[in-house]
């Protein structure tokens, strides 16, 4: 059921002081805040009223662990009622400390084991085209720390070779990876065949122009970058 509700960007923080506990992990939350927001607010066609409307955006979040930032859009854009945030990590709660798909509204995969959202949203992009929905877009945001699972280096050439036009990666890269190497991101996806960007991850601006670049013969890959692990923002 949707919840009418008029926050805006400045709204969110305040939201997520709404979560208390041992397993809010700040950093990766905070990391992903304005992607979050710029999909929700200006780039995914989805809504509360259209959770399962086979026609709607699917937006899958593998950067699990820190989902915070995440339930606060959630609730801004009238998914969850506000006062759920209070409850965040409770036993009874619908708001785990990872996000699962069967309890949240709008939540569209159960995550938090790093390394697994890409090649999901490969199946679902997949999954998709078999039945002859080529309009939604499949999104997923990563962390750059997750690139080093191999799982993800199978989906990225396999995405890559079948030219899936519908799915973009956002990579949140706080430089948190302890095997990538600076600007290697963004090449590593252009070398399997992917349209890239790679933009400052606060600016709201340059978030909406690449987020909402789309390719019919190949995926999109969208490097957001943000202050490293331990900022403050």
């Amino acid at each position: 059921m949707a919840i009418k509700t008029d926050y805006q960007y400045a709204d969110l923080r305040p939201l997520m002081t709404r979560m208390t506990g041992d397993e809010k992990h700040d950093s990766a939350a905070t990391s992903t805040l304005d992607v979050l927001w710029v999909l929700y607010d200006q780039v995914l066609s989805v809504g509360p009223d259209r959770v399962d409307d086979p026609q709607r955006d699917r937006f899958l979040l593998s950067k699990g662990h820190g989902p915070m930032a995440y339930y606060a859009v959630l609730a801004a854009k009238g998914f969850l009622d506000p006062s759920e945030l209070d409850r965040f990590g409770e036993f009874d709660s619908r708001l785990g400390f990872h996000p699962d798909r069967m309890l949240a509204p709008g939540v569209e995969i159960g995550s938090g084991s790093l390394g697994h959202g890409l090649p999901l949203a490969l199946g679902v992009t997949l999954g998709l085209r078999a039945r002859g929905l080529d309009r939604p877009r499949v999104v997923v945001l990563v962390g750059d720390a997750e690139l080093d699972e191999g799982s993800n280096h199978e989906a990225i050439q396999v995405a890559g070779r079948w030219g899936l036009g519908r799915l973009t990666t956002v990579v949140i890269d706080n430089r948190s990876s302890s095997t990538g190497w600076p600007g290697g991101i963004a090449d590593r996806f252009a070398r399997e065949g992917w349209a890239t960007r790679v933009v400052d991850g606060r600016d709201h601006t340059a978030l909406h122009q690449a987020l909402s670049a789309t390719f019919t013969d190949r995926p999109l890959a969208v490097v957001a970058e943000v202050e490293p692990r331990g900022g403050n923002r």
